[in-house]
Order: C-alpha cells, then sequence, then structure tokens
C-alpha cells in the first residue's frame, strides 16, 4: 500500500502526463461531455487496415514484470475477472508469441509502485490467443474504471493502449476514454467474463535492437 506521500507524487506524475495531452484532445471531450458516448467494438480485422487504437501509457508503467497469467496473489480483494481474446493482424492472421502486458489499480483503486502486485505479462499461443485472470480496477479521482496493456507482435512496434468497462459512469467524465476500446463484459459463474481482440499493424517500424 502506497503511502501519502507517494500517493501524493503519483497523482502529481499523473496530471504532468496529462498536461502533455495535445490541447485538441481535452477540447473534444469537453464538447462531447453531455453526450453519453457509445461503446461500439475495437476494428475488427480486415476492415480497411484499422489496428487497435493505442493510448497514452500513464505514470504507473513498470518494466520486467513477472510472467504468468494469473494476476491474483493471496490477500488480493476484489471480484474477480477472466480477460481473453486474439491478438491478430490487420490481414486477419493470427499472431503466435505476441506480448501480452497488464497492469491496472487494485479494487481501490491504487497502484503497487514498490512490487508487482497485479503487473504480469505472457505470450499468445500457436492460434494467436491470450487469457488473463485477475481482478476488477477500481476507479480514482480523474479516471474509469480500466486495464493498461502493452502488445508486441516479435520483432514489430510495440501497441501501448488501455481497456474499458461498458456502461461505467465514468466514462463519460473521462477524457481519455475511447469507446473502441471498451471490452465486451458478461457475468459468469466464478466472476466476470471480458473479451477483446487486439489488431496490430505489422507494417509499423520493428523495434530497435
Amino acid at each position: 500500500m502506497l503511502g501519502e506521500d507517494e500517493r501524493s507524487r503519483a497523482r502529481r506524475a499523473f496530471l504532468r502526463a496529462l498536461m502533455a495531452f495535445p490541447a485538441a484532445v481535452v477540447i473534444d471531450s469537453v464538447q462531447g461531455a453531455s453526450a453519453q458516448p457509445k461503446a461500439r467494438p475495437t476494428p475488427a480485422c480486415g476492415e480497411s487496415g484499422a489496428s487497435t487504437p493505442s493510448q497514452t501509457e500513464g505514470p504507473y508503467f513498470k518494466p520486467s514484470s513477472p510472467l504468468r497469467v494469473s494476476l491474483v496473489e493471496p490477500g488480493v480483494a476484489g471480484t474477480r475477472i477472466s480477460i481473453e481474446g486474439s491478438v491478430m493482424s490487420t490481414e486477419c492472421r493470427p499472431i503466435s508469441r505476441a506480448l501480452i502486458d497488464i497492469w491496472h489499480a487494485d479494487a481501490r483503486g491504487e497502484y503497487d509502485n514498490a512490487g508487482y502486485r497485479l503487473r504480469g505479462h505472457q505470450f499468445t499461443d500457436e492460434a494467436g490467443r491470450y487469457r488473463v485472470e485477475t481482478i476488477v480496477p477500481g476507479a480514482y479521482p480523474g479516471r474509469t474504471r480500466h486495464f493498461h496493456v502493452k502488445v508486441q507482435a516479435p520483432g514489430r512496434a510495440v501497441l501501448t493502449t488501455q481497456l474499458y468497462f461498458p456502461n461505467e459512469p465514468g466514462n463519460q467524465r473521462d477524457f481519455i476514454f475511447n469507446p473502441e476500446l471498451v471490452m465486451h463484459v458478461r457475468e459468469g459463474d466464478h466472476g466476470k467474463l471480458a473479451e477483446f481482440d487486439f489488431v496490430l499493424d505489422l507494417s509499423a517500424a520493428a523495434r530497435r535492437s
């Protein structure tokens, strides 16, 4: 758990990151704040070459997260959720061994910046599939509920983005929110089940070695 000083520094870092956003993005968000955003799925592969939109990394990313499918450790409270889907190219080809790195706040809206609680990465299988087991993150001032994700096809550029919940009251107040990044969420026997497919533009420049 973060101390008050650490939380204050983290919030100041987050506000500095928000200030870096283009003014046009803020203006468009303010003008549309009175309208309820309509959730629509991420662009399908083969849809005019559209790929999953990128979003800000935010101030809480930590490299070298542990390799694991489940982010739920002993003592972590919250509603369980499983997120699954595929990583595909814009030509609808599955991408095997793609990196999926996910991190998010706990049920109280706090990030673990000292360790790796609720942080982890994995690789897609031969069919481009992934599955993450975790908890529903809490909202915190200025942000709706969300997951941070980095996705990378082998040897390609990293997609940094965020995933959102449908019908969240905070969605319309969060100027970072993008309806194309809303997951399909339903109730399961042991918690929530969410689905989201990532579509990567493989023509993007390869990572630097």
